[in-house]
């Protein structure tokens, strides 16, 4: 039985959908259990047991990646994974405490504005274009982040500054991970990530360690099973379809965050943010696609 090649991509791009939709779900309960902890624990404590039972969880797979390739950094690189390690561990301590103090699908929706600072990023950092179509959905992309802030309305938060940030430190992260592609290996950036953000996230437990109840314990192991998760299912869907066919359901974890914020807090979103939450993802999937070549 021959399938044609249209088919055959078809079912590709279909099923990287599916994935992605798949990650959307897992990271928007990975921001309700870590609003769930968040009740009883200290910001710090969460950070580590996500970055350490994240490590648990993949040490097998990295050392079963290990016999095929070295993991002593490149020459050069060791500033690079400091870099991003740092940045990626600063991106998940705002984007945390957003989650403890936001609604939910708002914290979710700043943290998800990263398409919009990583071209911006790269144009000063490695050099690379802007298209004009990049440069326009950047824009729309702010305004929607405008809408969503509402300076000068006198419902402005704060806090939503910090979820900001996130999307900031998450873009540099992401960028970073880009420069050092050009010489290392994924399993080796993968590694030292989550070793030294391990280490890291693990230097203000002496004053700021708390035993976690049974009931949070699970939480917290939960969170790391489904972070897992996460990254499998993107992975996975990255892999199968080109970024431009499955960013736009990466923006799923709104919709979801949105639901769960509604039935286990009782949240709503206004018409500002829903607006703004439109044009934000609008933007970044302009912006993915405007970065790939055309198909015929």
């Amino acid at each position: 039985l021959k399938i044609a090649p249209d088919s055959y991509f078809a079912r590709e791009h279909a099923a990287g959908a599916v994935n992605i939709i798949g990650a959307s779900l897992m990271f928007a309960v990975l921001g309700a259990l870590v609003r769930l902890a968040s009740s009883e624990l200290p910001n710090e404590i969460i950070v580590f047991f996500r970055n350490a039972l994240a490590l648990l969880i993949l040490m097998p797979i990295l050392l079963r990646a290990r016999r095929s390739s070295s993991i002593r950094p490149g020459r050069g690189m060791v500033q690079f994974h400091l870099f991003r390690a740092a940045t990626g561990l600063g991106a998940m301590y705002c984007y945390f405490y957003s989650l403890a103090h936001m609604k939910l699908a708002e914290a979710v929706l700043l943290s998800y504005t990263s398409p919009l600072f990583i071209p911006i990023i790269a144009r000063v950092w490695l050099r690379e274009p802007m298209g004009a179509k990049v440069v326009k959905a950047v824009a729309v992309g702010f305004a929607g982040v405008v809408l969503i802030l509402k300076p000068g309305l006198g419902i402005f938060q704060p806090v939503a500054l910090i979820a900001l940030s996130a999307a900031v430190l998450a873009s540099l992260a992401m960028v970073s991970i880009r420069r050092m592609s050009f010489h290392e290996p994924p399993t080796r950036i993968v590694f030292y990530y989550s070793l030294l953000s391990t280490l890291f996230s693990g230097l203000p437990l002496p004053w700021a360690w708390q035993t976690p109840g049974a009931c949070m314990f699970l939480v917290l192991v939960l969170m790391g099973l489904v972070a897992v998760a996460a990254q499998i299912f993107m992975t996975r869907g990255y892999s199968l379809a080109p970024a431009g066919v499955v960013v736009p359901f990466m923006y799923g974890t709104v919709v979801f965050a949105a639901l769960i914020g509604w039935f286990f807090w009782g949240e709503s979103i206004d018409l500002l943010t829903a607006a703004g939450a439109l044009l934000v993802c609008t933007a970044g999937v302009i912006s993915a696609r405007g970065k790939e070549p055309a198909t015929p």
